[in-house]
């Protein structure tokens, strides 16, 4: 099998692309970051190609601290038709491979041409569905009474597009996958294939204090990752020395929010490194990621292996990770009632929370790595390439 490539920037591709190269499946990649940044990926130079001359001004000017939020949308949409036009202008002289696998949004153009001429193109998405996802975020800012940023609707149309078009769909969870078949696709065209976890920086360092007890979010906090229901939730929690801390940005979104809600025993401890993330991580009784919407949460796995039961909304992926009631909980999106009887149920129980602290630590060891991953995708393409392809490709909408 030959297999190429096309990715904005990196993601996991990367991790993907090592894999393919690994087996010797890995025809190229193409990404729109520059070979400078994509040098450390560890996929050799002859197998990359790159087109940055969108992404590389927009990385200067966020390192300058330009603010750019205004052009993003254009930028992308603009970035996105470009980098399709030279991957399309590049692979028409060369032989077809047998698959493409294309980061959604790009390759609308190059996939069809490719498709003509026999090659399979796989469409992997990150998270859920495109429109899924952006109609729900923008009701959580209406919830919480904040100016969504006006998204490009051209970026969404131009995305379904190549749902329809694509011979597969890959995602990292089964939320995921729910989110596109709600959205009309078959469930027979969308593949879940969760990510490695790569927990060589994570494990347990230390043991949370007892006659405490320690709550951790870990990531980016904004109205996305639900931080209003943590907050809300802890407020209600009883416990003599309680304390919840967020290792993380801040997001602009949530700023004026957060002055609406209850921070006592609240710790921002902003970005935190790695090292420091497992500390955190060992000495907390819970981690709880409240997310209204995210494909997989790799942080999920890393909590795990120092020892820290989870609890996580249906939309984070933990159900690709854990068993509900094992090594931690899983409940509704937007319910500050679970999670604050499931904090509870920890805080008033020690036990409890060791058991899930042990079944944490043995879950870790059943989890897949990236050679796990390669090993579905190798399993994934062999069966895309054996199929027949479709008699006709959809022609172009606009």
């Amino acid at each position: 099998m030959r297999i190429v490539q096309t990715v904005f920037g990196t993601f996991h591709h990367f991790e993907l692309a090592r894999e393919l190269e690994r087996r010797g499946l890995l025809e190229m990649v193409y990404s729109t970051y520059p070979w400078r940044r994509l040098q450390r990926e560890g996929v050799a130079r002859e197998k990359v190609r790159t087109y940055p001359w969108f992404h590389t001004p927009e990385m200067v000017m966020l390192r300058m601290g330009i603010n750019i939020h205004w052009l993003r949308d254009p930028l992308s949409y603009a970035n996105a038709l470009a980098f399709d036009a030279w991957t399309s202008r590049r692979l028409r002289s060369q032989p077809a491979p047998d698959v493409l696998i294309a980061i959604s949004g790009s390759s609308l153009k190059t996939g069809r041409e490719l498709q003509v001429r026999g090659t399979r193109m796989v469409c992997d998405r990150g998270s859920s569905h495109f429109r899924y996802q952006h109609d729900l975020v923008v009701d959580e800012f209406k919830r919480w009474d904040v100016s969504y940023p006006i998204a490009d609707l051209r970026d969404i149309e131009r995305e379904e597009e190549i749902y329809q078009m694509a011979d597969a769909i890959t995602v990292p969870s089964r939320f995921a996958a729910r989110s596109f078949v709600e959205m009309g696709l078959p469930p027979e065209k969308v593949h879940v294939i969760p990510y490695g976890v790569r927990l060589e920086n994570f494990r347990r360092t230390a043991e949370p204090a007892p006659g405490r007890f320690d709550v951790l979010f870990a990531g980016a906090a904004g109205l996305r990752k639900g931080v209003p229901y943590l907050l809300e939730a802890f407020s209600r929690l009883r416990h003599t020395a309680k304390r919840l801390r967020f290792a993380g940005d801040i997001r602009p979104d949530i700023k004026h929010v957060l002055e609406r809600l209850p921070r006592e025993h609240v710790e921002f401890l902003g970005p935190v490194s790695q090292p420091r993330l497992a500390e955190l991580m060992s000495t907390s009784h819970v981690m709880v990621l409240p997310s209204i919407e995210e494909g997989l949460a790799l942080v999920q796995g890393q909590a795990f292996a120092c020892g820290c039961p989870v609890i996580c909304t249906t939309n984070t992926g933990g159900e690709d990770l854990f068993t509900d009631g094992v090594e931690g909980f899983i409940v509704p999106i937007r319910d500050s009632d679970a999670l604050a009887e499931r904090m509870q149920l920890l805080a008033d129980d020690p036990m409890l929370q060791q058991r899930m602290s042990h079944a944490a630590l043995d879950r870790v060891r059943t989890l897949g790595g990236w050679n796990d991953y390669g090993n579905r995708w190798e399993a994934l393409l062999l069966q895309l390439v054996s199929e027949v392809p479709a008699a006709n490709v959809p022609p172009p909408t606009k």
